[in-house]
């Protein structure tokens, strides 16, 4: 059985949400609605992939709700630490340049 898990840290000037496990179809709902609280903050959200062990087409959806929403509230959300799979989807998609953090953002996330 696929596990997945989020936790989000808010802090000053950013929310950073780490995420681990397996984004597939069973963490949908739990996945989408991390992230759309997460953008509610109205601060820059840094979503931190480097526990995702599995990233299909599900997490290429909540990402991309997400980056809709927080541009909406204009915000921004960023991908950082992405490795493997997880990178090699985002470059598929063309998710690596649009949710791009600034450089000296990821040396912090």
């Amino acid at each position: 059985m696929a596990s997945f898990e989020a936790s989000t840290v808010a802090g000053e000037g950013r929310v950073t949400v780490a995420l681990r496990g397996d984004c597939d179809l069973t963490a949908r709902d739990q996945l989408t609605a991390v992230l759309l609280d997460a953008v509610g903050h109205g601060k820059p959200v840094f979503v931190d992939v480097a526990g995702v062990s599995f990233f299909d087409s599900t997490g290429v959806h909540a990402l991309v709700t997400a980056h809709h929403a927080a541009r909406g509230g204009k915000g921004q959300l960023f991908v950082v630490n992405a490795g493997g799979v997880v990178a090699a989807v985002l470059e598929l998609t063309g998710l690596d340049m649009l949710l791009r953090a600034p450089a000296e953002e990821q040396r912090h996330a």
